[in-house]
């Protein structure tokens, strides 16, 4: 048995954020009940990160919508209301993702939602809170990044701010909303009382700097100075970084560098005595690492920096990873399938409970399929 089955989770949310918790909650044994638009559904179904189209649903929404069901409800329809009012009474948990206001203006908002189940566990996304001058901006995961700091974090000194690779702010926020509602399915069960959970993008963000914030804060908040030479961290010391080798690449994490320099036959590396300089003279280090590792392959320095210890790895492409055997052993993927026969290759929740992982279908529904739900 799942942990969490027996919940039942109404989902008005759209997008990555919210539909990211409510996923973690469905891998997890929770019912979950997507609630969409008639017709075109959740808008996520035609946001392409490529043009990989599955059965008519971009695989965004495939991989962030499987286990869950799926009714239309017009939510501006006044004829809508009995049905959505007894979803919200036969619910553990719903979620929302609207911009401040619009949840009220739909009657969807966590007090009207209390008055018909006071031990409902409401949850809910914004971009930036619900008060404070950023209110009305669009919580969109790009525009929060260049707004929190994290994008001076990446890429080398001499580069533009750069954004993560990924919606790293919505899934953040999605899962500190998946934390705060199992705090709140917790209480609910123990004592009967609902929970109202506000999470943003912004605050996930910051959240997410907190090693790197913290020392901000109580360094007489000094800016961050991203090395110009294979930047892995602005705060970390040489040689930190990812290193062009003679047929790949070497991650490279701490190590003393004269003790770098005698494992790897460089000279110019055992001079720097000093850990100071590890950090003051940090491009100037990086610069020597680079020139020599660029010498050997990838194979020839693992062969010396592993047996020795050494915090190192090669640099995998998804196709190099996903040959070895270590992926294999990890169970990361998995095929779910629709009900009319489309099969998905996507991920598997990474959680292991009584040395057991959630995993299986059915795949991510199509628009209003289980509309019988909706009939009293």
């Amino acid at each position: 048995m799942k942990p969490l089955e027996g919940i039942t989770v109404l989902d008005l949310s759209q997008f990555l954020s919210a539909p990211s918790a409510t996923l973690r909650l469905a891998d997890l044994g929770a019912r979950v009940i997507k609630v969409e638009r008639p017709g075109t559904g959740d808008i996520c179904r035609t946001l392409y990160i490529s043009n990989c189209d599955i059965d008519g649903d971009s695989s965004l929404f495939h991989a962030i919508n499987r286990n869950k069901s799926s009714v239309t409800l017009d939510l501006k329809d006044p004829a809508s209301r009995p049905a959505l009012e007894r979803l919200v009474r036969e619910a553990d948990v719903m979620v929302v993702n609207y911009r401040p206001g619009v949840a009220e203006r739909l009657g969807v908002d966590y007090e009207t939602v209390r008055g018909l189940n006071p031990a409902i566990v409401y949850g809910e996304i914004t971009g930036y809170g619900k008060k404070g001058p950023w209110v009305g901006r669009p919580g969109q995961d790009l525009l929060a990044q260049s707004l929190s700091g994290i994008c001076f974090l990446n890429g080398n000194a001499n580069q533009p701010p750069m954004p993560m690779g990924l919606s790293i702010g919505d899934l953040f926020a999605g899962q500190h909303l998946a934390q705060g509602l199992l705090a709140g399915i917790l209480r609910a069960k123990r004592t009967g009382q609902g929970a109202h959970v506000e999470v943003d993008l912004m605050r996930s963000l910051l959240d997410a700097q907190f090693e790197v914030f913290t020392t901000y804060l109580n360094d007489g908040h000094k800016a961050p100075e991203r090395s110009a030479i294979n930047n892995a961290n602005a705060f970390i010391d040489a040689p930190y970084g990812i290193y062009a080798t003679a047929d790949g690449y070497l991650a490279l994490a701490m190590i003393p560098i004269p003790r770098l320099g005698e494992l790897v036959g460089c000279e110019a590396l055992q001079a720097y005595t000093d850990s100071e300089t590890w950090h003051t003279k940090r491009d100037e280090i990086k610069a020597i690492v680079a020139e020599h590792l660029s010498r050997q392959t990838t194979a020839h320095w693992l062969s010396i920096l592993e047996p020795a210890d050494v915090w190192c790895a090669d640099v995998y492409t998804w196709d190099k990873l996903m040959g070895t055997e270590a992926f294999k052993s990890l169970h990361m993927t998995q095929e779910v399938s629709r009900a009319n026969g489309t099969r998905v290759q996507t991920t598997c929740c990474p959680i292991v409970i009584d040395s057991e992982r959630p995993h299986g279908g059915p795949a991510a529904p199509t628009v209003g399929q289980d509309n019988a739900l909706l009939e009293a």
